[in-house]
């Protein structure tokens, strides 16, 4: 339709009319060096999964960032199915934030969408100058067609959730979005819906905390987060804070597709739950847990019950299904979410994890498993890690998944990623019954990198898909 409509800019006038767009030919994700001993810079890579390509199943570009351990983490649009209606706007640049380096790389994908190249550079010091915020994760554009980066730290890594604002057409820093004073005392992720005049932030934890590694005493001492920032999107302040019951570390935040519904899901990394947070009949916001993956009782991990943690969650874009990792447990799961009150399991697969046959960990009880899921091996790889970063396709038949969470807890709790690089997997999806099914033919191996073993993390196909478009 959009490129029937001559005054239509980016991407799809609906959630349900992006689910009819082509099937995606190639993948953008980030590929990071930081923590793995090799002195390299991170890198942006093109992959080809078109099952009809000569080079299906392998890196087709690889472009280096210029600088060291920037820890590219999350990527972002400078224009998506939010500027749809402005034909002014087109999706051409790839907006790349460095987690630890506050540097964000904007790459141009527009002229040669297979062989990206680097189009500006933005260094921290601006940011720190013109923000007083450092730490940068997720982008989003805006319908006003600027850019807005959450921010998870001030310069020196002490806690604040502020957001940066680009320019849309410059991508030169303005300034924040959040009025003077006004930031969150913690941040991560965020997701706006206009109708309800409403943007809702999560919180991990100061850069300072968890830069070094996972500490369980951090957690005893409440350094992580906890709470739900309900912002007035008209105001750009803080209108509402909900504390999360059995809510440790909120993570990515997903509002129905659906530009008029209020409400949607968020991921609790560390108590494993699916909370359900939504407008109530007062008009103000509340939240409840729907689901919870039950810890499991280990001996020879670092404490005696192992937690699911939750990384990644999505929404098919018909608002059908919930799919969500269990990074450390090693299951991808998928959720009926036709009624978003009571979640109903469809799909579960175990992806590699903590707790396979063989390694260190031994299961002493278990609420969900008779016995210890069998190591996965995809074209005679042996896959380590757990399923962490996932996307679906556009049709909602596909999913693909990477294995890296964040070099520093990689390194801790999956040392075997650091020797041997991380894996893109990809999982049928039955749409009509729910159900997944690993395909045993797609596997790319990032542990044959030219320069050695890589992590790689969020993925991003050029047309958008479900978690980087939102709609009006």
């Amino acid at each position: 339709m959009a490129a029937e409509c001559g005054k239509c800019g980016p991407g799809y006038p609906s959630p349900l009319e992006a689910m009819k767009g082509p099937r995606e030919e190639i993948l953008y994700l980030p590929c990071i060096y930081r923590n793995t001993g090799i002195e390299a810079p991170d890198y942006l890579a093109t992959v080809d999964v078109d099952p009809k390509s000569p080079q299906y199943c392998q890196v087709i570009h690889r472009l280096p960032m210029p600088n060291l351990k920037d820890e590219l983490h999350h990527s972002g649009w400078n224009t998506c199915s939010s500027c749809y209606g402005d034909g002014r706007k087109a999706r051409t640049k790839l907006v790349l934030p460095g987690l630890v380096s506050s540097r964000v790389y904007v790459v141009d994908v527009g002229a040669e969408p297979r062989a990206p190249k680097l189009h500006k550079v933005i260094e921290p010091e601006d940011i720190h100058a013109k923000c007083g915020l450092g730490c940068l994760h997720t982008s989003h554009c805006l319908p006003s067609g600027e850019v807005m980066i959450s921010a998870l730290g001030d310069p020196k890594g002490n806690g604040k959730g502020g957001f940066v604002l680009l320019d849309g057409e410059t991508l030169e820093v303005k300034g924040t979005w959040e009025r003077p004073g006004g930031a969150a005392p913690l941040g991560y992720d965020f997701w706006y819906q206009p109708r309800h005049d409403v943007m809702i932030s999560t919180e991990w934890a100061a850069p300072n905390v968890f830069r070094d590694g996972f500490n369980p005493a951090d957690v005893e001492a409440g350094r992580y987060g906890s709470h739900l920032h309900v912002w007035d999107w008209q105001r750009h302040e803080i209108v509402e804070t909900l504390p999360l019951q059995e809510g440790l570390i909120p993570l990515e935040i997903r509002f129905l597709h659906d530009p008029a519904a209020a409400q949607g899901f968020v991921g609790c990394a560390l108590s494993s739950t699916i909370q359900r947070f939504f407008k109530n009949e007062a008009g103000t916001w509340s939240v409840e847990k729907v689901i919870q993956v039950p810890p499991k009782k280990v001996k020879g991990w670092m404490l005696p019950e192992m937690p699911g943690l939750i990384t990644d969650i999505l929404l098919s874009l018909d608002d059908r299904f919930l799919y969500f990792s269990n990074w450390l447990h090693g299951d991808l799961r998928q959720y009926d979410v036709s009624d978003p009150q009571r979640p109903r399991l469809t799909g579960q697969l175990f992806l590699g994890g903590s707790i396979v046959k063989g390694g260190p960990v031994k299961v002493l009880e278990d609420q969900e498993l008779t016995a210890q899921p069998e190591p996965l091996v995809v074209k005679g790889k042996r896959v380590v890690g757990g399923p962490q970063m996932i996307q679906l396709s556009l049709d909602g038949k596909r999913l693909y998944i990477t294995t890296s969470l964040y070099s520093t807890w990689d390194k801790q709790f999956y040392p075997e990623l650091i020797r041997e690089g991380s894996v893109m997997l990809q999982v049928d999806v039955d749409t009509v019954n729910g159900g997944l099914k690993l395909n045993p033919n797609f596997l790319v191996d990032f542990g044959k990198e030219p320069l050695g073993p890589a992590l790689a993390h969020e993925m991003r196909y050029p047309g958008g898909d479900c978690t980087s478009d939102i709609w009006l």
